[in-house]
């Protein structure tokens, strides 16, 4: 078993130097090559950037193709080598190793080569959804005290008090620069922090180090996935989240296969065409987005599909019934996972070995899963219980958050706050979130269990059921759909008859709510508190 790192020791790599170094890192000499070329950096083994550059060279695939974007593709060896002189460009905006550098990019080649230029210069990126309202980003900026905000379209007055940098700038200045050589660093050094989706709360700042992507892609893209030099990848959920961030950006630069980019989320008509032009063998996507492809078209195997031996879905649990026609869809296994950002990606997650359908898997190899009840005694197999998980790349904290970090990371366990059920095969059936528990009549009530039944009902795409106070002060489940098409008559009705013949009484919705749309997170994730307060 991997030992995990230690609760206690992080935020050594998160403190903002006092001091920054005086002097620019180290340009190499300008290379005849031109960008097919990148330093080697033999004296920078621990540091992100240098590793995947050597690891390219290494094992030929300077010349092979990392990222599609549009109608361009750009090979490993060019992406090493645009990284490297945007260090350069990096350094001279003021950037040293340590500083913290906002990335609030689209998915693009701006956004690979700006994180492997942070890496390479052993400063820290915070990758930011380039969507957040303006005040989200004025506060994420603060927390990290960043010292330059590269930015994308649309976004030029978004960090008015910062230095601020142009995507577009970026990658004008990068070919004409020196290429820098990479700072040394060790694998505990701080890398990046990405934030909480904030459905509980204020988001939180989580740390991950130069150490943890190749661990991503060992225990899970080798392990788990299988990739290989030959897979294409492409992933609905961002580079920005710690779901799209191994899926698409880690796999791709450590085993030498690519990912298609694309820089706003695809509708299931661009899903279609992004498949079959670049022969997309893995899928990654959320639920909600696997319904609407499913809804697209019906059921029944398309023929633009069929380069796709496998489908990963991740951020909430998969409705009964949609892993199916999501299969039958794509002619290829569903592989669901459960993961978070402070483990930085997936820690439970069913593979080609074992897929258990209905479940999120069995831990990922190195990870260590217990379920514990309220009191954090274990539960028994078969009982329910509340995620704690430990493991080599669980965060060492939340930054500058010490009784966050405290109340979450316990002796090295992290509470994840997701309820759960072992199965006798020792796979885990995810139940929810603790703060999804709906308090009706003095009894606990899961939605997953009620919405799971009014999906049945053809005429329902999405369902959310939660306890809305009445006239009198009393919880009653009401449930918030949203119709495949125009709502029928009498749907209202049906629904509820249909819960009372699966459920116990007090289980069985008061009322329906007809809507468009359901609140979500950028990644997919039902923001519940919003609909149990009709504020969306």
């Amino acid at each position: 078993m991997t030992t995990p790192r230690s609760a206690a020791a992080p935020l050594r790599a998160t403190a903002v130097p006092q001091q920054r170094r005086a002097s620019r890192p180290a340009a190499a000499q300008h290379s005849p090559a031109g960008l097919a070329q990148a330093p080697a950096d033999s004296g920078a083994p621990g540091n992100l950037a240098a590793q995947l550059a050597g690891l390219a060279e290494r094992r030929g695939w300077t010349d092979r193709a990392a990222f599609h974007q549009g109608h361009r593709a750009w090979t490993h060896g060019e992406v090493h080598a645009l990284a490297a002189r945007a260090a350069t460009v990096l350094a001279d905006h003021g950037v040293r190793a340590g500083d913290r550098v906002v990335l609030a990019l689209p998915d693009g080649i701006a956004w690979v080569t700006a994180f492997l230029a942070t890496a390479r210069l052993g400063a820290v990126a915070v990758l930011l959804n380039p969507e957040l309202p303006a005040a989200d980003h004025a506060f994420m900026a603060g927390d990290t005290r960043a010292v330059l905000c590269l930015t994308g379209p649309g976004l030029e007055d978004r960090f008015p008090d910062r230095a601020r940098l142009g995507a577009d700038q970026l990658l004008a200045l990068t070919p004409v620069a020196e290429p820098a050589a990479a700072h040394p660093v060790d694998a505990d050094t701080l890398l990046y922090v990405q934030y909480t989706s904030g459905t509980t709360g204020r988001p939180k700042g989580v740390v991950h180090t130069h150490g943890d992507p190749k661990t991503y892609h060992d225990l899970i893209g080798r392990r788990l996935l299988r990739i290989t030099q030959d897979d294409v990848t492409l992933s609905v959920s961002k580079l920005y989240f710690a779901y799209g961030f191994g899926n698409a950006f880690v796999f791709p630069l450590f085993s030498g296969s690519s990912a298609v980019l694309v820089d706003r989320r695809p509708t299931p008509a661009a899903v279609d065409g992004l498949v079959a032009r670049h022969r997309v063998t893995l899928l990654y996507s959320v639920p909600a987005a696997y319904a609407a492809l499913v809804a697209d078209r019906g059921s029944g195997h398309e023929a633009c599909f069929a380069s796709v031996r496998a489908a990963v879905s991740a951020g909430e649990g998969l409705p009964d019934g949609l892993g199916r026609q999501i299969t039958e869809l794509l002619g290829a296994p569903v592989l669901e996972q459960i993961g978070s950002t402070e483990a930085g990606h997936a820690f439970c997650a069913n593979s080609f070995d074992h897929n258990a359908p209905g479940t999120v898997g069995r831990p990922v190899p190195g990870f260590e899963v217990e379920l514990r009840d309220r009191a954090g005694r274990p539960v028994p197999d078969g009982e329910e219980g509340e995620l704690w998980v430990r493991g080599p790349t669980v965060t060492p904290g939340y930054l500058d958050r010490p009784e966050a970090t405290e109340g979450t990371l316990v002796r090295g366990w992290l509470a994840t706050h997701d309820r759960a059920v072992r199965q006798p095969d020792g796979a885990y059936r995810h139940l929810g979130r603790t703060d999804d528990m709906e308090m009706v009549g003095g009894i606990t009530v899961s939605p997953l269990e009620v919405e799971a039944v009014l999906r049945l009902h053809p005429a329902v795409r999405e369902v959310a059921v939660v306890a809305v106070t009445d006239g009198r002060g009393m919880g009653r489940l009401r449930a918030f759909v949203v119709p495949v098409a125009s709502v029928p008559a009498g749907l209202a009705d049906e629904l509820v008859r249909l819960a009372r013949e699966h459920l116990a009484a007090f289980k069985v919705p008061r009322s329906v709510s007809f809507v468009p749309s359901l609140p979500r997170t950028p990644t997919g994730k039902l923001r519940r508190h919003l609909v149990r307060r009709g504020a969306w």
